[in-house]
């Protein structure tokens, strides 16, 4: 039987996108199938007990940085520390996650996730620009009209559905795994997810 991991995320996320590649590698090696399911942490956090980044104390924002280096370093992966264009509002880009997903599907939904993660983090580029969305849709292969749909009401409510079903599953930062009913929160609990698949 096929396993299923949701995955919850918000496309300004910098742990979200040290995780991905490294989550659909896993999920490829144990044939499991990923939901996407970008979340609105605007609504999340205030009934989780989150706080948006330049709300944090002093001494959390520092570490971050420390740990952002960390995991940068030990992956090897690109990643600016602070980039040009963060904080940025997200939901656009989780709107346009989600309408690839609707009309192309998870695998394609996933590969410019992908590409969103990297623009704000290795690329510096404006994820709340609707030129810089309309340039990944390209470069990822996507039908312009992506774009567009991103702004319907079916897209609106699926985003405002995912977002409920975090609230619902116990969900409070990104990203967030979600197997057979067990979450895993951050992408240094991937391990525990490779291992609860493998398990199954």
């Amino acid at each position: 039987m096929t396993q299923t991991i949701d995955y919850y995320f918000a496309p300004q996320s910098p742990w979200t996108y040290l995780g991905h590649a490294r989550l659909l590698a896993i999920a490829s090696a144990a044939n499991a199938t990923i939901r996407v399911l970008p979340t609105d942490l605007g609504k999340v956090f205030p009934i989780s007990g989150g706080l948006p980044l330049p709300k944090r104390a002093p001494q959390r924002q520092a570490y971050r940085l420390v740990e952002l280096a960390r995991f940068r370093d030990a992956l090897k992966l690109p990643l600016n520390l602070q980039p040009r264009y963060f904080p940025v509002a997200a939901d656009d880009a989780a709107r346009l996650i989600i309408a690839v997903d609707l009309q192309d599907g998870a695998a394609a939904a996933l590969r410019f996730s992908g590409a969103v993660f990297a623009a704000v983090w290795a690329q510096q580029r404006d994820i709340a620009s609707a030129q810089t969305l309309a340039e990944l849709l390209t470069e990822c292969g996507l039908p312009a009209e992506r774009l567009a749909q991103s702004h319907g009401q079916p897209v609106q409510e699926r985003y405002e559905a995912n977002t409920q079903a975090a609230i619902d599953a116990g969900i409070f930062g990104a990203p967030s795994y979600c197997l057979d009913g067990e979450l895993f929160w951050g992408q240094d609990r991937l391990d525990f997810v490779e291992r609860k698949l493998n398990r199954n």
